[in-house]
């Protein structure tokens, strides 16, 4: 098979083609810069010498999508989507385990406008954790919410991309997008 990389500029049904006949192995080196760009777009505000990298962190959430044997990649959005889920898991799992390396020095949350999740997870893996619950809650109650703040916020998608990825509009995940962050900033500085 020619090694070619799938972008978003390629048609949604070649890319629902490739990723449902290619075995798992062969799909990494194609959608590997993608999986990269939404991990850096994380990375950029880290501080040098993270212990988790972009490259870490694409290849450990690779793993995860490699065990969905039985998905059927509906498009570019949705596989996205999975990915960002996978990356989020990721993080909190590694931000529950710095927190029990190191708790947190009672430092502010911010807000959901003015950080990274990765910036949290270093710094103040605590945060990260509390978010990940007030997400859970929120997903609880608004599951489209919770799923655009895991697309944006954890997967670094664009307003476009999130609404490819969960069949919506551009404008209802803005409009969701500014709710969802409105009602986790509040849950975080209960």
């Amino acid at each position: 098979m020619k090694s070619a990389v799938l972008s978003g500029g390629e048609s949604r049904s070649l890319y629902a083609l490739i990723m449902q006949t290619l075995p798992m192995e062969e799909m990494f080196p194609l959608v590997y810069n993608e999986l990269r760009r939404m991990a850096a777009r994380k990375l950029r505000s880290e501080r040098d010498g993270h212990t988790l990298g972009a490259t870490a962190l694409v290849h450990e959430a690779w793993l995860e999508l490699s065990k969905l044997t039985r998905i059927e990649w509906q498009n570019r959005g949705h596989f996205l989507a999975v990915a960002a889920q996978a990356m989020r898991r990721i993080l909190i799992d590694y931000a529950v385990s710095r927190r029990r390396q190191k708790r947190g020095g009672g430092q502010p949350i911010e807000s959901l406008d003015q950080c990274d999740a990765l910036a949290i997870v270093e710094t103040r893996g605590d945060d990260l954790v509390a978010l990940d619950e007030a997400l859970e809650r929120l997903t609880a109650m608004h599951d489209r919410q919770g799923r655009i703040v895991e697309c944006r916020f954890y997967g670094g998608m664009s307003v476009e991309e999130t609404a490819e990825a969960l069949h919506v509009s551009p404008a209802t995940v803005k409009r969701e997008w500014a709710t969802a962050r409105a009602w986790l900033n509040r849950e975080l500085r209960r």
